[in-house]
């Protein structure tokens, strides 16, 4: 790694810890608040097991009621960090910052979280990277473009660590729906990506699964389990409209090259069946998987490929621990343990 440069470390390098948000806005998950919140102290246990628990609570109240909770569930509390403040959602990976280093300094990005470019509620969620730079006391900095401020959210990304990213064309590139930055090309977000991720090469997919609420994110398409290894879902019915765009996607990563010339080692990973709730379909992904210290969380959706996609994800890290955790409740907020977590490096 060339030190004179900020990086994005892979996800599976060493971890401080995890930083999680406990859900206090049951408008996310109508109906199944209750249930949620108990996944989600299960989720929080997983996590505390191996490393720190960065936890977001919205006020004093809820955080006397999480640490009650936690203690039920035989949780060491040693392991959580609790930091007060009021969110409008849950969803870390995306209004959370992403936590740069170079060599062994660190600093956070604000990539000016905006609702997804989606909903008009978000402006409490905006104030997180601030609020987790100063619990971190690490130095924070602003994303901008030609003076303007760059919109990323977290689960549009992924990185081997070594200078390549993937992304997606729908959620960055389309020109009429949940436009983040207005105009861009992928020039433009090559170059951001280049100043403050250390990205040299970006691997574009074209579109992301039906009934994701983010129009695209890849950390339900295809994610590094290794520094030139690529696991990706594919959809095996041709009638279900995911099967199109996830072979399109699956073409690109094995044309595609990595940061040194290379091609990349490609896995296929099942989709779970389709899954409705409430008329509306939801974007449940096995490839929503979060990598931790010496575990990787997987989520499961009650289906035939649950076994399928943990064996999978399990030979693509034989010296760590495969935990499924359903995920049938956190789904019906349109994601799963990615999507609800972002990292922290050492």
């Amino acid at each position: 790694m060339n030190t004179k440069n900020w990086i994005f470390p892979a996800e599976w390098e060493q971890q401080q810890g995890m930083l999680l948000c406990f859900p206090h806005n049951g408008n996310d998950w109508p109906g199944k608040y209750e249930a949620v919140q108990w996944a989600f102290i299960e989720f929080i246990k997983k996590v505390a097991s191996v490393e720190t628990v960065f936890l977001v609570v919205a006020n004093e109240k809820l955080k006397n009621k999480v640490q009650n909770m936690l203690e039920k569930a035989h949780v060491n509390l040693k392991q959580v960090s609790f930091i007060i403040h009021k969110t409008n959602r849950s969803w870390m990976r995306d209004s959370g910052p992403i936590i740069v280093k170079n060599g062994t300094q660190r600093k956070a990005i604000n990539f000016n979280f905006n609702g997804w470019a989606k909903y008009s509620n978000y402006k409490l969620d905006k104030h997180v990277p601030e609020k987790i730079s100063h619990f971190l006391n690490i130095p924070l900095e602003q994303a901008v473009y030609n003076n303007n401020p760059f919109v990323l959210e977290g689960g549009a990304i992924d990185v081997n660590g070594k200078g390549t990213l993937i992304t997606s064309e729908e959620c960055l590139l389309h020109p009429t729906v949940q436009i983040r930055n207005i105009g861009f090309t992928k020039t433009d977000y090559e170059a951001v990506f280049k100043k403050y991720l250390g990205v040299t090469n970006v691997i574009w997919l074209g579109n992301g699964i039906e009934g994701d609420d983010t129009h695209g994110h890849i950390d339900d398409l295809a994610r590094f389990v290794n520094e030139d290894t690529i696991i990706t879902v594919v959809e095996t019915d041709k009638k279900d409209s995911n099967y199109k765009p996830l072979q399109d996607n699956l073409n690109r990563l094995q044309n595609a090259i990595l940061e040194n010339g290379k091609k990349p080692k490609i896995i296929t990973l099942p989709m779970p069946k389709r899954l409705d709730f409430d008329g509306i379909r939801l974007p449940a992904s096995y490839a929503n998987f979060l990598i931790i210290n010496k575990t990787v969380l997987v989520p499961t959706f009650n289906d035939v490929n649950d076994r399928e996609a943990l064996n999978i994800i399990a030979n693509c890290f034989p010296d760590r621990h495969i935990i499924g955790m359903s995920a049938t409740d956190f789904i019906w907020g349109f994601g799963t343990l990615h999507c609800l977590s972002q990292q922290i490096p050492f």
